[in-house]
């Protein structure tokens, strides 16, 4: 079951809400040298057309500060300064036209430059981003003879608390907090602990998650569970690869619980020995195909018939095949029987017959489960 979401304080990167009664947002973060305004641009481009709502930019030095302003005249996308260490890129991201900041509270342990950050963030209603990060916190306080250390997800609590503190002294309260971690048990305990606390908006994530495979899982785990449970406004997978490469994963992570839809969802059946049609390069190329149509559609490829059917009916469209024959499915409903060469065209039509329909404000999406799918049934013409 999913908990009710969170109730959390709004806040704008430019025209995105975080929090509040908004979508959860996807983020993730350029990989190009800043400096290099031609690549970074181009990536902002395509963390667009991959479906990024907000992306974040490293600000580490004064190269980087200085490409500020043009990166900002060339892209749409609300961009983040992502800053460590020293606040003036913090301040040259402000007065360069970035839409929000990154400050990591163990880095900049001096509450007086972070006030002269919020200051000018406030002044330009520019959010801030507490991003607390497991790897790098602020020494732990002086200890009481006797008195255990406290744990990790209690020194990120604390780490969060004071920035906030710092923040809320300099009359700032449009804030965003995060509380990431590797280890997922970790990271999901910080979150919880924090979200009954303040009523801030959380960004979730699995910090350093690794490469894309046990990147996505960890990813997945970690953010799901907390989705699930009404946390997190805002996301981002954080994998060593094309951040490109990111976006999708997060995207499947909200159409799996429903939260919010972007693309194609594909069903398809998992390999077994009842499979009679080419079932995996078929898969493979109906998601191609339907990923780049950009439609909110649920398609179903299923390889024999001890499931096919029943699982289209959850489908707007969906085979299923067997020794060399196949139905093509509408909502659960036959609609034709071609032959396994004709598999991928007679997909494609009917998607574009639905496709339309959906342009023209004629079609009814599937709202089918698993309570009421059809009785299994032979394929016509085996």
């Amino acid at each position: 079951m999913m908990s009710p979401r969170r109730k959390s304080k709004p806040v704008f990167v430019r025209d995105v809400q975080i929090g509040g009664d908004a979508p959860v947002a996807v983020q993730s973060m350029c990989a190009t040298i800043t400096e290099n305004v031609d690549a970074t641009v181009a990536q902002l481009d395509q963390l667009k057309e991959a479906g990024c709502d907000v992306v974040r930019i490293a600000i580490p030095d004064k190269a980087a500060a200085d490409a500020i302003p043009e990166i900002v005249k060339r892209t749409p996308l609300p961009i983040i300064a992502d800053i460590h260490f020293d606040y003036r890129w913090a301040l040259a991201a402000i007065r360069g036209g970035f839409d929000g900041l990154r400050l990591n509270p163990g880095n900049i342990r001096d509450a007086e430059k972070v006030q002269q950050v919020a200051r000018e963030a406030k002044e330009r209603n520019m959010p801030i981003r507490i991003g607390v990060n497991a790897g790098s916190l602020p020494p732990i306080r002086a200890l009481a003879e006797g008195e255990l250390p406290p744990s990790l997800p209690d020194r990120m609590v604390d780490a969060a608390l004071w920035e906030i503190k710092v923040l809320n002294e300099a009359d700032f309260d449009d804030i965003k907090i995060s509380m990431k971690a590797f280890d997922v048990p970790t990271m999901v305990e910080a979150y919880r602990r924090l979200a009954a606390l303040v009523p801030y908006p959380l960004h979730l994530g699995v910090t350093e998650a690794g490469t894309p495979r046990a990147g996505s899982v960890r990813s997945a785990i970690g953010i799901g569970i907390l989705l699930a449970e009404g946390i997190g406004d805002t996301i981002r997978v954080s994998l060593a690869a094309d951040p490109v490469e990111e976006v999708p994963i997060c995207w499947d992570i909200l159409n799996t619980l429903n939260l919010r839809k972007r693309g194609v969802t594909l069903v398809a059946c998992p390999t077994c020995g009842r499979i009679e049609i080419e079932l995996i390069p078929l898969a493979n190329k109906v998601e191609e195909h339907f990923t780049k149509r950009g439609k909110i559609l649920t398609v179903a490829v299923m390889g024999c018939v001890v499931n096919g059917p029943g699982e289209a009916k959850m489908a707007d469209l969906g085979i299923a095949g067997g020794k060399g024959r196949g139905v093509i499915f509408r909502k659960g409903e036959i609609v034709k029987t071609v032959d396994e060469p004709e598999f991928m065209s007679a997909l494609i039509e009917e998607g574009e017959k639905i496709i339309a329909e959906m342009e023209a404000g004629t079609y009814t999406a599937v709202s089918h489960t698993m309570d009421d799918v059809i009785p299994l049934m032979e394929v016509p013409g085996r």
